[in-house]
């Protein structure tokens, strides 16, 4: 075990892409973590796929560095606030926070979601500014913006008086002075050393460690990850485990794993300040306290972000069911979302009256999204209904949840934008023209009015708008007519294979979303219409073979490029009466009601019933 007092303990928290998962790679470098032949990835803490492709930091991870004689524990954090739930954990873990920003684009909502957290855990703050090699970077503008967060998250004066380092991850340089930059990491290190507490929990006190993350070993099956907060913890010792409703159970601690660069390695013992995990307790979860048999006290249980959105997870039943998937029954579906709420704290998932759907509510629709990726990936076959937000009654007023929203768009588009999101109740907060062309706005929106917006924003900003947004808060129900999809959809009339002529016919009447050769099925939707309703069309057509030669025979026929869904975009893009069918090889959208005469049969008995209320 290492001296207490030669410990650091810290978290490494940022907006999306400020560099947070870049910079570990170059402490852990700088280190001698690796030996000098090892072959080395970017972004080394992003080892899932999904994250590594997307480029964001989905599930936190921590690292260990040795740093002269100290030992310095580091845990990467998601920056999306849809995965708050893990941010909010590791605050428990640590005793301080490194604070990344990019010196260009400065506080962005995801930094002040993150700051909160933690300095709601009193934890020592430092501030890395990084990108400072980038040629607009404002470092003096930017230490003011964060200076002007902290006052409004009402930090202490300790918390106040923070140490600020200049970095460029990307170069793996830093300085002390915003002015000049040394080749190496020893600004960072020092800092860190010198600023963030070492752990003040008691070794002599009986034995109290709270599980923060999960994780799952094939061999040996569940791992509870988390910080030794009193006592010792030892291989084989028997231990009480206490659970969220306070029940006890005995266990036996059956390996006892510390960290070492990237590595887990086995230990013999750890003590209070220690970040370990532990193997062998079967059915351990998040927010348990595994506790000292002959004193067992529970640790305070962790207050999680409840969930601001939900979605129906159905069991595939459309024409191609089963045809693509390998896991395609109600009992498996079932089976794999409980399995994941073992593991994310901030997932709910209920049972319906139908064994065949479940609920599922999340924080978002990256996080939901994520979900349905790696359930796709894994060979599931699923449909999924259209986003909802979770609306609540708060003494006695129904209210929904509202959206802090940053946008950065030119501006020749910052017209557009804001009659846009004003259809969507949105409201303005602040303006500010940095002076390049570049415009930031503010606004306080209804979560349901983002839903379907991503798209509908990059095309009017022509790809160069940038918008991020986090949860702010519930607040009063700000009424219909917000959100949701403008036009409406073609809809195919015939199961078969899609036609060359048969799209080219219906071209006219809007955008399609397949290529000709695809495989279609009637009432699945084959396009965008250029109005606000919905009509039936037949792509499945053939040219009719006949003798007579047309007078444009010599002219190429070009068909105008479809618009394919990404799965994000398919779900932003479902209305009320629509589902997305997910299987590993295809997105499709479809109508819940396949047939014509029954959707249209469907929708005069709810317009009898919506006029009887």
């Amino acid at each position: 075990m290492f001296n207490r007092e030669m410990i650091r303990n810290i978290a490494i928290i940022a907006h999306v892409d400020h560099g947070k998962t870049t910079l570990v790679d170059k402490l852990l470098q700088q280190s001698g973590v690796f030996r000098e032949n090892e072959a080395i990835q970017d972004r080394m803490m992003d080892s899932n796929d999904l994250e590594r492709e997307r480029g964001i930091t989905i599930l936190a991870k921590n690292t260990a560095i040795e740093y002269k004689d100290y030992l310095i524990n580091i845990v990467d954090t998601p920056g999306h606030s849809d995965f708050g739930g893990e941010v909010e954990r590791i605050m428990k873990m640590v005793d301080g926070v490194l604070l990344v920003v990019d010196a260009f684009e400065g506080c962005m909502p995801q930094t002040k979601f993150v700051l909160k957290k933690a300095l709601e855990q009193n934890l020592t703050p430092i501030v890395v500014l990084n990108k400072i090699d980038r040629p607009n970077a404002r470092p003096a503008e930017v230490i003011d913006e964060v200076l002007e967060l902290f006052i409004e998250l009402e930090a202490s004066d300790e918390q106040l008086d923070f140490p600020v380092v200049y970095a460029s991850a990307l170069q793996g340089t830093s300085s002390l002075d915003a002015d000049k930059q040394e080749d190496n990491m020893l600004s960072m290190f020092e800092t860190i050393t010198e600023h963030i507490p070492s752990p003040k929990e008691s070794i002599e006190e009986p034995l109290q460690f709270l599980v923060t993350l999960m994780d799952y070993n094939e061999y040996l099956g569940r791992i509870g990850v988390g910080r030794v907060n009193r006592g010792k913890i030892s291989q084989g010792q028997v231990v009480t485990v206490i659970n969220r409703e306070g029940k006890h159970k005995q266990a036996r601690i059956e390996k006892l794993f510390g960290f070492q660069g990237l590595k887990r390695v086995e230990i013999q013992e750890a003590g209070a300040g220690d970040i370990i995990a532990i193997a062998g307790i079967k059915d351990i979860n998040i927010g348990e306290t595994i506790a000292d048999s002959n004193n067992p006290e529970a640790l305070p249980v962790l207050k999680i972000d409840e969930p601001t959105l939900q979605m129906t997870f159905l069991v595939n039943n459309s024409p191609f069911a089963g045809k693509e998937g390998k896991y395609v029954t109600s009992s498996k579906l079932r089976e794999r979302l409980y399995k994941e709420i073992e593991t994310d704290v901030s997932l709910k998932v209920e049972d319906t009256d139908s064994p065949d759907a479940f609920i599922v509510s999340g924080r978002g629709e990256l996080h939901l999204g994520i979900l349905i990726e790696n359930m796709r990936r894994e060979g599931f076959e699923l449909q999924v209904s259209k986003p909802e937000v979770i609306i609540k009654e708060i003494d006695g007023v129904k209210c929904e949840p509202m959206e802090h929203l940053l946008i950065d768009v030119p501006e020749e588009s910052m017209g557009a934008v804001m009659e846009s999101l004003g259809t969507r109740k949105a409201e303005m907060q602040n303006m500010i023209n940095n002076g390049n062309g570049q415009v930031r706005l503010e606004f306080m929106i209804p979560a349901r009015g983002l839903i379907g917006y991503g798209t509908e924003f990059l095309t009017m900003t022509r790809g160069y708008g940038i918008m991020n947004h986090s949860f702010e808060r519930y607040a009063p129900y700000a009424g219909q007519g917000v959100g949701g999809r403008q036009k409406g959809v073609l809809v195919s009339t015939e199961t078969g294979v899609s036609k060359l002529y048969g799209i080219l016919n219906v071209e006219d009447r809007g955008t399609l979303f397949l290529k000709p050769g695809t495989e279609i099925y009637e009432g699945m939707i084959v396009g965008e219409h250029t109005r606000d309703n919905d009509i039936v069309v037949n792509i499945c057509k053939e040219k009719a073979l006949n003798n007579i030669r047309t007078a444009n025979k010599e002219e190429t026929v070009k068909m105008k490029t479809p618009r394919i869904f990404s799965l994000e975009e398919a779900l932003e893009y479902l209305n009320e009466d629509e589902y997305c069918e997910i299987t590993p090889e295809s997105i499709r959208l479809r109508k819940k009601i396949l047939n014509k005469s029954e959707r249209e049969r469907a929708e005069k008995n709810r317009k009898l019933a919506k006029a009887n209320v």
